[in-house]
This record gives C-alpha cells, sequence and structure tokens, in this order.
C-alpha cells in the first residue's frame, strides 16, 4: 500500500466543505454563515468545523466574525436551532 492509498483509508472524512452555508447555535447564540473548513485536528477533540459568520456576534464582551463549532452545533436541515 503506498501513501496516497493509506490516507484515503484512514483520513477523516469531512462532511461539510468550504463555501456550505450552515445555521446552528455557538453558546446558545443563533448563527448562520460560511464554512471554512471542516477538520480533525485531534482525535481527543474530534472533528470541528470553523464558519465565517454572515453578522459578528457579541459574547464576553468580544465580537466573533469566525467561530469554531461542533457537528452536533449545527442543523442540517438548515433551521436555526432552538435553545434547549
Amino acid at each position: 500500500m503506498n501513501l496516497a492509498e493509506y490516507f484515503e483509508k484512514n483520513r477523516y472524512k469531512p462532511e461539510y466543505f468550504i463555501g456550505d452555508r450552515v445555521r446552528g447555535l455557538w453558546n446558545g447564540i443563533p448563527f448562520s454563515g460560511t464554512v471554512g473548513n471542516d477538520s480533525l485536528v485531534s482525535e481527543s477533540e474530534g472533528p470541528r468545523i470553523s464558519v465565517f459568520l454572515d453578522l459578528p456576534i457579541k459574547h464576553d464582551g468580544k465580537i466573533h466574525n469566525l467561530i469554531i463549532v461542533k457537528h452536533k452545533d449545527i442543523n442540517k436541515s438548515g433551521k436555526l436551532l432552538k435553545k434547549g
């Protein structure tokens, strides 16, 4: 088995791709934005998605234009998730 075959078999396969539109909740705040990447940085942390927001979010006194979320924070139907 060469390296290309090995990585094709064993690498993380993303669920979302650059430019995909997503909606969800981040720290209880609804968001809508565009996927930057869906990657696996470490096995202990699991996969994560960077999202470029349509509108900035102010959280804990800071303004965020880019957030990192988990797959569970994104609603696949495209509708906003509800708190609780």
